[in-house]
């Protein structure tokens, strides 16, 4: 009877229908339920009178009903009710719109409460479509009512009964994590109080309490994971030592192009990294075109020169490519044997691959996912290297680096990420960033447009293929439906192909291609036999083609400002003028102002701190995508301040062994069972 894990379907009230919508809100078991927060609150608990009330707010009023109502239908398909009252202090109506079946509900006389929206037409005062209840019943007045995230089919009071009557049933089954000096240190309510007061506070200050202590818990338990595993990989001293080579500045000296301070300091972390007896974990955070890949290469080149292999991990093929060339060409001459690993090879390839990386004969190994799977043996693999950190899972690099003997490990993101959720989404690893761009980067100009500029765009367009350059168009990934996203990239490619560059050559690139068709599209690109790219986000990460200097995103509006920023950095990197068009098409101030940021900022990390502030964490902390558990109750911008307090416990915690006592052991419970649902196992 007290087992949280007991399936919904076996609660009183729960039927099969209800048991599949709460399914779709991924909520399976009692603790599912009960863990289901509140996404807002309606606070219906300001009882006011109709002469204090002000044109647009809502309020709660008693009121006694003074005749019955009357249905006006101005036109077909509207009919508006009009109840008469009174309060204490005026005369007024409760209008309600299409809602006929009410006015026999009330009597002149009888008594109610009720919560509505005030409204104020002449002299007239109203109260639009309110909830209403007797005085004695104070279930929907007089409270605060919870608003869930709802799906087809569930109305928000019926979740609301349901989690009540689970918590009457549950809630004193539920255990106490934290342990009690950490209660008292922050005179935290305990678990039962604080999961009751969350769902109903009985005030808006009781459920900021009540949240506090639960987002507490929550990134106290993810911070201690992952100081977990920092900190088995720093204590581990069987690390490669990697000798210290002259070869390494001669390797510098020959590059065509000077590095950028930001560059030299980042790679002197990693050397001494790499010559110490402690296991690299390092991630190299870089805005686009910051100069983070050649790092990387001189991070290998010392690596085989030592006598060990590398790997290269990329989330795509176009990238893993790219990446494979670029390295070829720099390492040219060297000696040095790079081959690439990507699931689209003949099996006639990946089996002479693999056998001459077992035998040792590969230096370089660059690939996809398919570096991870089982049969790539390398014969000594030193270092490994994820590029996009953000796309693949804590697991992924922890599967790579097990693919050799404690190899040093680097991970590398163009994606800015604001240093308080780096802390979170890389709180196992070391961070280095580089922050200054390579000299005679010439800057984007960027332009946010509505949609009746677009012929003038097109004209633009035009003038610069004619002058020989080329032309990105990209379409917004609409993750609910995916088939959406592709008729929309196929549907603007059919119409600027037949009816507005009829005399050039145009492509089209989505997600659902096949990585053959994916590659010849985006070879016929870089070759300038494709003057105008139509694509989704897939072109987002690294694909660098020079000549491309112009950028036009369809509903911009729809996309991060990150993101933006990261598609925006596809352009720029060849010697001409380059430009990004920002087509907008919502009149949302916010929406106004975010395409304001990227037309006044090309700072990457400036740029995601704004984000962060006016659109949340979501874009940032998909922690499906980062592989870590999610987050149900903490949000990473308004609890900063507790998720400074949750790192500085968590390293305490950690230094002084407390997880191995009594007091602490269901707390560790709680981090092993939040890592073990993404399949991370936590030793120590």
């Amino acid at each position: 009877m007290g087992d949280l894990n007991t399936s919904i379907q076996y609660l009183k009230g729960i039927g099969p229908k209800r048991a599949y919508r709460l399914r779709r809100l991924h909520i399976e078991t009692v603790r599912d339920l009960i863990y289901y927060i509140p996404r807002d609150y309606d606070d219906r608990t300001s009882y006011k009178t109709l002469m204090e009330s002000q044109k647009g707010e809502k309020v709660s009023l008693k009121v006694e009903i003074t005749g019955f109502g009357i249905i006006n239908r101005p036109r077909r398909n509207l009919s508006i009710l009009k109840v008469p009252f009174k309060d204490s202090s005026a005369y007024g109506n409760m209008v309600y719109f299409n809602q006929d079946y009410l006015k026999d509900r009330f009597v002149p006389g009888q008594v109610y409460l009720i919560n509505g929206k005030f409204n104020k037409v002449g002299m007239e005062y109203q109260i639009m479509n309110p909830v209403f209840e007797n005085p004695s019943e104070t279930k929907k007045v007089g409270r605060i009512v919870p608003i869930y995230l709802l799906t087809e089919g569930l109305k928000n009071q019926e979740l609301i009964n349901i989690i009540a009557n689970t918590l009457k049933e549950y809630l004193k089954y539920v255990e106490e994590f934290l342990p009690e000096d950490i209660i008292s240190k922050y005179n935290f309510m305990d678990i039962r109080e604080a999961l009751y007061s969350i769902h109903f506070p009985k005030s808006m200050e009781e459920m900021v309490k009540a949240r506090n202590r639960l987002a507490y818990e929550e990134l106290l338990a993810i911070q201690l994971g992952l100081f977990i595993i920092k900190n088995r990989t720093m204590s581990n001293n069987n690390g490669i030592i990697f000798p210290s080579r002259p070869e390494i500045s001669k390797f510098i000296d020959k590059l065509p192009f000077k590095l950028t301070k930001s560059q030299i300091k980042v790679l002197n972390e990693i050397i001494m990294d790499m010559e110490s007896k402690k296991q690299m974990n390092r991630l190299i955070q870089g805005d686009v075109g910051s100069g983070k890949t050649i790092i990387g290469v001189i991070a290998m080149y010392k690596a085989i020169i030592s006598g060990y292999q590398a790997a290269m991990m990329a989330p795509t093929e176009i990238l893993a490519t790219q990446h494979f060339e670029s390295i070829s060409k720099t390492l040219k001459g060297s000696g040095i044997n790079c081959e690439l690993l990507v699931g689209s090879l003949s099996k006639k390839n990946k089996y002479r691959i693999l056998k001459d990386l077992r035998e040792g004969c590969i230096d370089i190994l660059i690939g996809t996912h398919a570096l991870i799977q089982e049969g790539v043996d390398f014969q000594n693999l030193g270092l490994v290297i994820t590029d996009e950190q953000h796309r693949f899972g804590v697991n992924q690099r922890a599967d790579l680096s097990k693919k050799g003997d404690n190899p040093d490990i680097i991970v590398m993101t163009a994606t800015p990420i604001p240093r308080t959720l780096a802390l979170i989404l890389y709180g196992d690893l070391d961070i280095s960033i580089i922050d200054e761009l390579p000299p005679g980067r010439k800057e984007i100009e960027t332009y946010a447009v509505g949609q009746d500029m677009k012929e003038r765009i097109y004209r633009f367009i035009k003038k610069q293929l004619l002058e020989h350059r080329q032309c990105y168009i990209v379409c917004p990934l609409i993750e609910e439906s995916e088939n959406l996203d592709i008729t929309s990239a196929e549907e603007l490619y059919a119409y600027l192909k037949e009816e507005v560059f009829p005399d050039f050559k145009l492509g089209l690139l989505h997600g659902k291609m096949i990585p053959k068709e994916k590659e010849l599209v985006m070879e016929e690109f870089k070759a300038n036999k494709i003057q105008i790219l139509v694509s989704t986000t897939v072109i987002e990460v690294g694909v660098n083609v020079p000549n491309a200097n112009i950028m036009v995103i369809f509903n911009a509006e729809r996309f991060g400002l990150a993101q933006l920023h990261q598609l925006r950095g596809r352009v720029g990197r060849g010697e001409y003028q380059s430009y990004c068009i920002l087509i907008n098409e919502s009149m949302n101030p916010i929406s106004r102002e975010r395409m304001r940021i990227l037309q006044s900022s090309s700072d990457g990390f400036e740029i995601s701190e704004k984000d962060l502030e006016l659109r949340g964490p979501g874009e940032f902390f998909g922690t499906k995508q980062h592989g870590l558990p999610e987050l149900k109750v903490a949000n990473l911008v308004r609890d900063t301040k507790i998720l400074s307090y949750t790192q500085i416990d968590a390293q305490e915690i950690i230094r002084k062994g407390y997880l191995q006592s009594e007091e602490y052991r269901n707390l560790e419970l709680r981090v092993r069972d939040l890592f073990v649902k993404i399949n991370y196992e936590l030793n120590y």
